[in-house]
């Protein structure tokens, strides 16, 4: 059965950076060998579930996932365009110490994380005196992005 838009598919995935650094997995030896369960202790690491054309993964995923067969594995290359775009300078904001102080119950520091009452994460990139930076760009923004797949059920 080849995969069309609409299909749900089962499938394993290893996702690494273009220098082959593993930033995501659905395999539990994958995430062992690359220390990705160490920094998860909690996740379970089990196949995907995929509707394929529903948006529930990057649209280079998405796209990539069409046409391919039960039992196909495949390296899928998903430029930024197709992942989690370019970094925004919009998304880098500023913000005052004074209140961060009082929201964190400390003092921010860079390169600490931070959450919005709305779900958003982001990475102070600057703290002084006078001002913090927070980036809330996803942290693969810029990234070209490469997908080791394999389908396991498709229907």
């Amino acid at each position: 059965m080849t995969i069309e838009t609409g299909d749900t598919v089962s499938l394993e995935y290893v996702g690494r950076l273009t220098d082959g650094t593993t930033f995501d997995t659905s395999r539990q030896d994958v995430a062992e060998e690359e220390g990705l369960a160490e920094a998860q202790p909690d996740r379970d690491y089990e196949p995907l579930a995929v509707e394929v054309g529903a948006g529930t993964v990057i649209e280079g995923l998405d796209e990539g996932l069409v046409g391919m067969e039960v039992g196909d594995e495949e390296s899928i290359e998903i430029p930024p365009e197709k992942a989690y775009g370019e970094p925004r300078d919009d998304l880098v904001q500023e913000h005052d110490p004074e209140q961060l102080r009082e929201v964190l119950g400390g003092e921010p520091e860079e390169g600490m994380y931070v959450q919005t009452q709305q779900g958003g994460l982001g990475e102070i990139v600057h703290a002084d005196d006078d001002v913090v930076r927070i980036d809330f760009n996803h942290e693969l923004a810029g990234e070209t992005l490469v997908f080791d797949i394999e389908i396991l059920d498709a229907n």
